[in-house]
């Protein structure tokens, strides 16, 4: 079945390139009239003919590619560029000697601003800024002497380019912001979309075969529990912000895009994973999961080994903390690390048990856990109180990449 996709598109940038088309074509029309207002004053009026000739058809034949950011390419902004520089440096030669020192209009006249605006619009401030110091060298050496109006001419277009490119960065990458906000709402509305349908029905049922099992007691208690279980799992899922969001967000050259899709397409390999997301089926009627509202990014490699040494610890609490011990899981999300603590409640290991585990070969947690950690770079801390419980506090820091280890790990049959 195909995808249905909704597109919605937001652009503070695309105005700008409207406003620029515009600007060449009446720039260019200008500079044709000063030129023919001044016919008679010029030494080599055939040659300004000839530049007006070709500035009228690149103007017009390049309308396009000053449509959008991606029609508008380093090749074209050189060759544009190029064009305004040649008319400057043609001036003289074209025009009387008088005029040029008296501050007379270049061949292109304003018309060069637009090329400077087309970097600026299309890059930021730095690419505005190149661009206009080197329309700022043409015109010195143009007039042969920086005179006072060169300079102030000069000046306004360079912080003019300026001010517009880092205007344009901001609106970049305030559409960004705007695009990431509409795609969490989105996702949000999904979200209680679901719950709510969840909650009416698969909830209610789970609940119903939970509380009946009990009553009857038998296979029917054993098929309760399940069902309990399936409910916390289930109620983790829709609450948590676990759903995989179908929507892509992007800086098109019409602006940022939003879309909204049926199906979530390929994931990329190499991005970050949700920690949170692998932790998730570890909750159940004995465990509770409490994460962090936004996703837990972490290599994927990392993240498998974090949830791995997890699962090593809640098989470790179901098999000495007693059928009936409960678990917690915390997932702290820190500037530098990630830190997941694993609790119970059973009673605790006894004074040197892991040392002697370890020496009787069984290497549960030097292994499973505290190993998956210092291949990380981080650290697995066990705290066991006889009586009070057990918690292993895991630290793994933002960056680890979770390289595949050398060394393969035993899974301890006992708490070790």
């Amino acid at each position: 079945m195909a995808r249905r996709e909704r597109v919605m598109r937001m652009s503070v940038e695309q105005p700008l390139w409207r406003a620029l088309t515009a600007y060449r074509v009446l720039t260019m029309v200008y500079a044709i009239g000063l030129f023919t207002s001044a016919y008679e004053h010029f030494t080599r009026p055939w040659l300004a003919v000839g530049y007006y000739v070709v500035l009228a058809g690149w103007t017009l034949a390049t309308l396009p590619r000053v449509a959008n950011a991606a029609a508008c390419t380093k090749r074209f902004l050189t060759l544009d560029l190029t064009v305004a520089l040649t008319g400057i440096l043609l001036t003289p030669l074209a025009d009387a000697h008088e005029r040029v020192t008296a501050g007379g209009p270049t061949l292109p006249s304003i018309w060069t601003a637009g090329s400077v605006l087309a970097f600026a619009v299309k890059g930021g401030w730095r690419w505005a800024a190149v661009a206009s110091t080197l329309v700022a060298a043409a015109n010195l050496v143009e007039r042969g002497s920086p005179a006072r109006d060169t300079v102030h001419n000069v000046m306004l277009v360079w912080v003019a380019a300026i001010a517009i490119g880092y205007v344009v960065e901001v609106a970049r990458a305030s559409e960004r912001t705007l695009a990431r906000a509409l795609e969490i709402e989105a996702a949000t509305r999904e979200r209680e979309r679901l719950a709510r349908d969840i909650h009416d029905s698969v909830l209610q049922v789970l609940a119903m075969v939970q509380r009946r099992g009990a009553v009857l007691g038998g296979e029917a208690a054993e098929l309760g529990r399940m069902a309990g279980e399936q409910e916390i799992a289930l109620r983790t899922l829709v609450s948590g912000g676990l759903v995989p969001v179908s929507r892509v967000s992007e800086d098109a050259a019409e602006g940022a895009v939003v879309r909204a899709v049926d199906e979530p397409a390929d994931q990329d390999p190499d991005a970050p994973a949700d920690l949170r997301t692998l932790l998730a089926p570890y909750a159940g009627a004995r465990v509770s999961l409490a994460e962090p509202g936004a996703p837990v990014e972490l290599a994927p490699a990392a993240a498998r080994e974090v949830a791995a040494a997890v699962g090593a610890a809640l098989d470790n609490v179901r098999a000495h903390a007693g059928e009936h011990a409960r678990a917690w899981i915390l997932v702290e999300d820190e500037p530098d690390e990630v830190i997941v603590t694993v609790r119970d409640d059973g009673p605790g290991i006894p004074e040197g048990r892991l040392a002697q585990a370890e020496g009787e070969g069984r290497m549960g947690v030097a292994l499973s856990i505290r190993g998956r950690l210092r291949d990380l770079g981080g650290s697995a801390e066990l705290i066991s109180v006889p009586g009070q419980g057990t918690e292993v506090e895991l630290k793994v820091p933002k960056d680890a990449t979770g390289v595949p280890h050398a060394h393969a790990r035993g899974k301890a049959a006992g708490r070790d």
